[in-house]
C-alpha cells in the first residue's frame, strides 16, 4: 500500500516510520532542502513553511517530548534549544532510516480524489521539484504540513492601525533582538504587553524544581481533572499556579478562570513586571499616530513597534474544500485526524491539534493509529457516529476552553493519548501491572505519564520500554547534576510529595462537601 505523506517536520518524521512498521510504503515530500519542518531555524522566511526565532527553546521537557520508542540522549537539557531539538530528529531519521523514503525540494502541489474513488480510496498527487511537475496514485494521504505557516492577522480587529506610523508585523516574522530591538524587554526602553483575556502563567521550573510537565501530568493528575466535579479540579489548579505569584496581583489572572485556557510558559515575566522592565495592558481600543490606547485606560501609551501575537490560520492549499473542511478555523475531522464524511477513510490529518502537553507523542500516537486504519486492522465508527462526536466535542471545548482562535484544537493531552492507544491495544493496564510488576504499575500511576508507556505492549511493542520509564528521572538530573555534595538526597521525587498532594486533595474535597 502506497502512501504519500505530507511535510518531514515532527508529524511528518514519525508518520513516515510508523507506516514502515505496519509494512506500508511511505513517500514523504518536503517542500525545503531539509527535514525538520518547524525546528530548522533559517535567517529568512520561507513562503509556506513554519518559522522560529533564533533563541526558542522546548515548552515541554524532553522526557516529555520523545517519541515513544528513542529516547532523548542523556546528556541533552531537560528544555531543549532548537539546534538540540533538531539534532535528535535528525538522529531519529536516521536511526530508523527514513531519509531514503523523503523526497526534498518536493512541494506538493494537489491533493484529489481519484476517479474511483468510491472503490479504491485511491488519490492522485501532483508534486513540483525544480519546476517540473509529476503525477502520482497513492493509496493513501497523511497530511503532516501543520498549522504554523498561515499566520492570522485580524487588522480589521485593531481601529486606527492604518493611520499608525510605526512598525508593526505578526510574531511569524520576529527572528532575533538586533531586528528591531525588542526581545522580551531586554533591548527595549519599555516593554507593554496587551492582552485581553489574561493568562496562566507557568515557569519551565516547577514544585521542587522539577520539568512543570513531569509534575502535571501524570496519571493521579488526569484522574483528579477528569472525575471530580468540575469546579474541584480548577479550584486545585488556579490553587497552584497561584502560589508562585498571585496573577491578579500582576495583571494576569484570566478574566474567566473558570474556562481552561493555555498557559504561557516564561521564566522570566514577573520579575520583569517587578521591575518595570514590562507592562500588562487591557486589549487594544485604538491607534494613534505614534500611540495606542488600550481599553479602560485614559492615557495614551507611546508605541515605536507592535507585535501581534494573535496565532495562525488552518489551511490546506493542495486540498480540495470539500476534503478537509474548515469553518472558524476549526477542522471538522474525527479525534483530530480523520475527515468524517469520505467514502473511504485513506486521508488522515497529523498534528492538527493543541495539546496541553509535548505534541510530539500525540503525533506518533496519531501515526500509529491511522497506519493500521490504512492497513485495515482498525476500524473508524460510521459516518453519522462521527459527526456527532465531532459536533459533541465542539460544544464541549466551547464549554471548557471558550471559543476563540485556536481553542477549538486543544484538548486534554493525556486522555486523548489513552484514547488513541486504546484503539490499536497500546494502553497500558495500570492494574494489570500492579499485580505483574508493581514497581512499574506505581511509577506510571504516580509519576509522569512519559510516552515510553506505550510501548510496554500491543504493536509496536518496544522491549526497551520498562527500563527508560524507571530510568527517565536519572535522564532529567544527569544534565544539572553536575555538582553532587557528600550528602546528596534522592535524585527524584519521593512519595512524600504524592502523599503531601492526597491530603490536600482530601482537605480540599471536605472543604466542599
Amino acid at each position: 500500500m502506497r502512501v504519500a505523506v505530507v511535510g518531514a517536520g515532527v508529524s511528518g518524521l514519525t508518520a513516515t516510520k510508523c507506516c514502515l512498521d505496519e509494512g506500508l510504503e511511505p513517500t514523504c515530500f518536503e517542500q525545503s532542502q531539509d527535514i525538520e519542518g518547524l525546528w530548522r531555524y533559517t535567517e529568512h522566511i520561507e513562503a509556506g513553511r513554519p518559522s522560529l526565532y533564533l533563541s526558542v527553546i522546548s515548552n515541554s521537557s524532553k522526557e516529555m517530548s520523545a517519541f515513544s520508542d528513542f529516547p532523548f540522549p542523556e546528556d541533552f537539557p531537560v528544555f531543549l534549544p532548537n539546534a538540540q531539538f533538531l539534532d535528535y530528529l535528525q538522529r531519529y531519521a536516521e536511526h530508523f532510516s527514513l531519509r531514503e523514503h523523503i523526497k526534498l525540494g518536493t512541494t506538493v502541489v494537489s491533493i484529489r480524489k481519484h476517479a474511483d474513488f468510491a472503490t479504491t480510496g485511491q488519490w492522485n498527487v501532483v508534486t513540483e521539484a525544480g519546476g517540473k511537475q509529476t503525477s502520482h496514485v497513492f493509496d493513501a494521504v497523511m497530511v503532516c504540513s501543520g498549522n504554523f505557516s498561515e499566520p492570522s492577522l485580524p487588522l480589521h480587529c485593531f481601529p486606527g492601525i492604518e493611520r499608525f506610523r510605526g512598525q508593526y508585523f505578526h510574531s511569524r516574522q520576529y527572528k532575533h533582538p538586533d531586528i528591531f530591538q525588542v526581545e522580551a524587554s531586554r533591548v527595549a526602553a519599555k516593554v507593554t504587553i496587551s492582552t485581553t483575556r489574561g493568562s496562566w502563567l507557568l515557569s519551565h521550573v516547577f514544585e521542587h524544581g522539577y520539568p512543570w510537565d513531569m509534575v502535571l501530568n501524570t496519571r493521579l493528575m488526569s484522574l483528579i481533572k477528569t472525575n471530580l466535579p468540575r469546579p474541584l479540579p480548577w479550584w486545585l489548579l488556579n490553587y497552584k499556579l497561584n502560589q508562585r505569584f498571585n496573577h491578579e496581583n500582576y495583571g494576569l489572572q484570566p478574566e474567566k478562570s473558570c474556562l481552561v485556557r493555555e498557559p504561557v510558559l516564561n521564566d522570566d515575566l514577573p520579575s520583569y513586571i517587578l521591575t518595570g522592565r514590562i507592562t500588562i495592558k487591557p486589549g487594544v481600543k485604538e491607534f494613534k499616530d505614534n500611540s495606542v490606547v488600550f481599553h479602560n485606560c485614559t492615557e495614551e501609551e507611546p508605541i515605536d513597534v507592535v507585535v501581534f501575537c494573535t496565532g495562525y490560520n488552518v489551511s490546506f492549499p493542495f486540498l480540495e474544500e470539500s476534503v478537509v473542511m474548515v469553518e472558524n478555523k476549526h477542522a471538522s475531522l474525527y479525534k483530530y485526524v480523520f475527515p468524517t464524511h469520505l467514502q473511504k477513510p485513506t486521508l488522515a490529518v497529523l498534528g492538527l491539534i493543541k495539546p496541553l502537553g509535548g505534541i510530539m507523542p500525540v503525533a506518533e500516537m496519531q501515526a500509529r493509529w491511522v497506519s493500521r486504519v490504512f492497513k485495515g486492522l482498525c476500524q473508524l465508527p460510521s459516518q453519522s457516529v462521527m459527526e456527532k462526536e465531532v459536533n459533541e466535542q465542539k460544544k464541549n471545548q466551547v464549554r471548557w476552553f471558550g471559543l476563540t482562535f485556536d481553542e477549538v484544537l486543544k484538548t486534554e493531552w493525556l486522555v486523548y493519548l489513552d484514547t488513541l492507544a486504546s484503539f490499536i491495544g497500546a494502553k497500558p493496564s495500570v492494574l494489570g501491572l500492579l499485580c505483574t510488576d508493581p514497581r512499574l504499575a506505581l511509577t506510571i500511576f504516580f509519576g509522569p505519564c512519559s510516552p515510553y508507556q506505550y510501548r510496554l505492549g500491543g504493536p509496536g511493542r518496544w522491549e526497551g520500554a520498562r527500563q527508560a520509564i524507571l530510568t527517565q528521572w536519572d535522564r532529567v538530573l544527569k544534565p544539572t547534576r553536575t555538582r553532587v555534595p557528600a550528602a546528596s538526597s534522592s535524585s527524584f521525587p519521593s512519595l512524600l510529595t504524592v502523599v503531601g498532594f492526597l491530603l490536600l486533595l482530601a482537605a480540599v474535597i471536605f472543604a466542599f462537601q
